[in-house]
Parts: structure tokens; C-alpha cells; sequence
């Protein structure tokens, strides 16, 4: 059931500042009345796309003035909103979903109110990455959130061998064509049997939580094409320091790429020195030999 604001909520309108506003993920049931309770007091809402917001406001009978604020207009909204801010107006924050200045250029619009002294308050609700970490069966004692990771697979590795000994649930955003290509490069750089699992469309009608090794979730998202939010996570290492399997990525390259250019390659991914990859890779160059 839907809950719409009361226009009596007027006579308590909150101080000004800025007001980061959690949003469903999905079901709209989600978003608290505190959350409804200050958009309909707001003087104006930023929204990460006003025409996704826009739905969601209509939904609550939420009438206000609203303008957009994302990656690329927000260096030349935040000096007006912060004007705005300083006139004693209610700013509200919004993203298409979950909690803005998380993965979103919010944030500098917060470091810029805390460096002025304007009052920031988080209003608190829906979250992707702290949903599909409680669902997963996943360790949650200790997650790591990456966010998004690069797009193209080099950066891609080397992000992720940055992560390698990292203790602890690892929690990506990313997008559906880029899924299999990103569970594939994760197997290849943190180990092929890590345990793993790709929770998709949190909170709606067709939210799936798959599980399995990393190998195994490659392979079947090469296989099926997939719509929607997607949250990776990634279990964390029971031996951190021994993730790569260099030996295997030695092998890969072997096949396609001198022991120079190999050496070159593994060593920059595992951090590893190059001597002592190159020595393996002088070994496993001999054994393909015999």
C-alpha cells in the first residue's frame, strides 16, 4: 500500500540544509515516512535524473520543484546549491535508488556543506550493497565495497589485484553486458573457486541471488543474458597471499605471448617481483617444450 505525505507535515518543516534522502532500490514500500516526511517539506529535491524521480514523487503526491544533480552537471550545481543552503532553504538529495553520495557525486556536495558549517542529515533506508550482503550467506562480519569497477578488463585485473588481500566480503556494482567479462577477469585474478554470488533486481519481482564459485557464475551468465542492478560479491580469501595461481596465469599467457611479455604482464597484476616471475615463467616455457 501506498503512504502519501501529509500536507499537514508543513508546520514542522525541518532547518535548513541539506538532506540525503534514501530511496527504494525497488519495491516502493520501502522508502520510510521520515524520508516522505521531509521531501514534502523540502523547498527543492536534487535528483540524480528527474524523470525517475519524478515517478517516485508522483507515486507519494509529492509536489515539488525539483532539478537534476549527476556526474556531469554537479561541479556547476553545487555552488547554487549551496546558495540556496545559506537563504535557509531545505535542500533534499535523491538518487534513482538507494542512498545518494554512495557511488555518486554527492558526496562532494556533503564536503562542501560540512566545509561551510551547513547542517548535513542522512536520512537513512534502502541500500543495494548492504541488502545483497545480508542476503548472500556470505561472511558480513567484514565487507569491503568497491563500487564499480573499470570497464575495459586490463584496468579491470589491475583493480582487482589491488584486492587480493583484502579480508573480507567483496561488494561491487555492475552493469548487465559487462557482468560475465567482470566474473570472469574476478576468477581469473582472485581464484577461480572463491566463493561468490550475483544478486540482481533486489526488491523486485524478478530479484534472483545466485550462488556459486566464481567459475562457476561466469559461466552461466556467458550463457544467459541478464537485465536489471546488479551487486557482485565475492567471499573472502581463506589464504589471502596465495589468491593468484600463478603458475596458471603464467601458463595463459605462455600460449599466446613471449616469457618477456608474460613476465611483464603477470608481475604488474600480482605485484609480484618481475625475477621471480620470470624465473616461472622460464620453467613452465621448458616444460611446454618437452
Amino acid at each position: 500500500m501506498l503512504v502519501k505525505a501529509s500536507g499537514n507535515d508543513a508546520a514542522c518543516k525541518p532547518a535548513a540544509g541539506l538532506y540525503l534522502i534514501a530511496t527504494p532500490i525497488g519495491h516502493l514500500g520501502d522508502i520510510t515516512l521520515r524520508a516522505l516526511a521531509i521531501l514534502s517539506q523540502a523547498d527543492v529535491i536534487a535528483c540524480e535524473d528527474t524523470r525517475n524521480s519524478g515517478i517516485l514523487l508522483q507515486a507519494f503526491g509529492i509536489k515539488k520543484p525539483t532539478f537534476s544533480y549527476y556526474d556531469h552537471n554537479a561541479d556547476a550545481r553545487r555552488p547554487d546549491i549551496l546558495r540556496r543552503i545559506a537563504q535557509g532553504e531545505v535542500v533534499a538529495l535523491i538518487s534513482d535508488a538507494g542512498m545518494p553520495a554512495i557511488a555518486d557525486p554527492g558526496f562532494k556536495l556533503v564536503r562542501d556543506c560540512r566545509e561551510v558549517g551547513f547542517n548535513v542529515t542522512v536520512v537513512p533506508g534502502a541500500n543495494a550493497a548492504v541488502t545483497a550482503v545480508a542476503g548472500s550467506g556470505l561472511p558480513t562480519d567484514r565487507f569491503y565495497f568497491v563500487g564499480f569497477l573499470p570497464p575495459k578488463s586490463a584496468a579491470r585485473k589491475k583493480e582487482i589485484a589491488g584486492l587480493k588481500n583484502v579480508s573480507a566480503t567483496l561488494v561491487f556494482y555492475e552493469a548487465p553486458a559487462r557482468l560475465a567479462a567482470s566474473l570472469d577477469d574476478l576468477a581469473e585474478v582472485l581464484g577461480a573457486n572463491r566463493p561468490a554470488a550475483v544478486a540482481r533486481e533486489l526488491t523486485k519481482f524478478y530479484e534472483e541471488m545466485r550462488r556459486g564459485s566464481l567459475r562457476e557464475l561466469a559461466a552461466h551468465y556467458a550463457a544467459h543474458e541478464v537485465k536489471g542492478e546488479i551487486v557482485i560479491l565475492v567471499g573472502k580469501s581463506e589464504n589471502p597471499e596465495g589468491a593468484y595461481d600463478i603458475d596458471a596465469l603464467l601458463a595463459q599467457r605462455l600460449q599466446q605471448l613471449s616469457v618477456r611479455d608474460a613476465t611483464a604482464e603477470v608481475a604488474e597484476m600480482t605485484g609480484m617481483a618481475k625475477k621471480e616471475v620470470y624465473a616461472r615463467a622460464l620453467a613452465l616455457a621448458e616444460k611446454q617444450k618437452d
